[in-house]
């Protein structure tokens, strides 16, 4: 059973910059996809990001391509989301996911395994 526990998440300013980590236990493989979605209040929960655990192929959402970074260190099974250029709309609580797919599916009901996210607050 995969298991997925996010950090990093905070406070900053407009224009800021943050790093999400997403540390998985209990077997992520080389065939695995691991996306970034996020949600803010009233909204529907949203793709960010996805990378393919074992390449180095990644996907990002139109709204944070150029501002976004999705990165891994396999040796400590932690995917890594660096957010730079911060903006209120980016306000949302954060979440990784896992499935055992090489497609950086943007849907999140296609991931089977997901975290409990970590709230990101920009302030203006």
């Amino acid at each position: 059973q995969v298991q997925l526990v996010e950090s990093g998440g905070g406070l900053v300013q407009a224009g800021g910059s943050l790093r999400l980590s997403c540390a998985a236990s209990g077997g992520i493989f080389s065939g695995d996809t691991v996306g970034w979605f996020r949600q803010a209040p009233g909204k529907e929960r949203e793709f960010v990001a996805a990378i393919i655990w074992g390449g180095r192929t990644t996907y990002y959402s139109d709204s944070v391509k150029g501002r976004f970074l999705v990165f891994r260190n396999n040796a400590m099974s932690t995917v890594y989301l660096q957010m730079n250029s911060l903006k209120p709309e980016d306000t949302a609580v954060y979440y990784c996911a896992a499935r055992p797919r090489e497609d950086g599916s943007r849907i999140i009901e296609e991931y089977a395994y997901r975290g409990q996210g970590t709230q990101v607050t920009v302030s203006s």
